[in-house]
């Protein structure tokens, strides 16, 4: 699903916690699950408050925010597959030593390196965040881009969209309404995304859907249900079992 725009707008400290205070309500930063202050939630025979209720679904649902940041595209990360891997052991608590053997690094002063440099990377991060918040006061022409979803497949310049130019699209290609038929699937790699965005959207995240289902559904968008369905695959909307026999959304 699409990375909400609540994620993006948060502080770090926020996103840390993986979740923020709209009024009286908590938000999943990660999901959009909702707590209410001052409702006490029963889970297996123990109570918690709205906060610690909404921790301890990031923990059931997530595992954890690192688990859900680190799983992100490196587009988004800014991380190679290696520097990936070191984190997740980083963060399992593993020894120099152990990672050195565990992943074949030629010496535990290797790893040393590593985080050297991840920590330069961490400093420079600090200093583009800056000049970024700098820039947002005197920036006016910056055009607003439309987030990707977190399961994003080769992600290149086709994710390049403005709000304006989504927008525009949707109308174009679903005259009746998004809830409509939509008008032609002929069309370039970067409208079929804006397109593919909004047909997910008649699926629900929280439900499993046989290949019947699925055809039911992509029928009251496009004639070529076939191709839709290939397309949220490839794309990374939807995941299937490699037989066919269940689908759902990936979130």
């Amino acid at each position: 699903m699409t990375i909400p725009e609540s994620f993006w707008n948060s502080s770090s400290e926020e996103l840390k916690q993986g979740f923020i205070q709209e009024g009286e309500q908590y938000v999943c930063l990660i999901c959009g699950k909702k707590t209410e202050i001052g409702i006490i939630y029963p889970e297996d025979g123990v109570y918690y408050d709205a906060k610690r209720f909404m921790r301890k679904h990031i923990e059931n649902a997530h595992d954890s925010v690192f688990d859900y940041l680190i799983g992100l595209d490196k587009k988004l990360t800014g991380l190679t597959d290696h520097q990936n891997g070191l984190l997740k052991l980083f963060h399992q608590g593993k020894s120099d030593s152990d990672i050195q053997k565990e992943m074949g690094i030629g010496s535990a002063s290797t790893i040393r390196n590593h985080r050297f440099v991840l920590k330069e990377k961490e400093r420079q991060s600090k200093v583009f965040l800056v000049l970024m918040e700098l820039l947002k006061e005197k920036d006016q022409h910056a055009p607003t881009i439309v987030n990707m979803h977190k399961t994003a497949r080769m992600v290149d310049d086709r994710y390049n969209v403005t709000l304006e130019e989504s927008e525009k699209a949707l109308k174009k290609y679903f005259p009746d309404g998004t809830d409509g038929p939509l008008l032609k699937f002929d069309i370039k790699e970067k409208h079929k995304l804006i397109v593919l965005r909004e047909i997910v959207k008649r699926f629900k995240s929280d439900r499993v859907y046989t290949e019947k289902e699925v055809n039911e559904i992509l029928k009251t968008a496009f004639e070529d249900f076939a191709v839709l369905r290939r397309y949220l695959i490839e794309y990374g909307f939807m995941d299937r079992q490699p037989d066919g026999s269940k689908y759902w959304i990936k979130e």
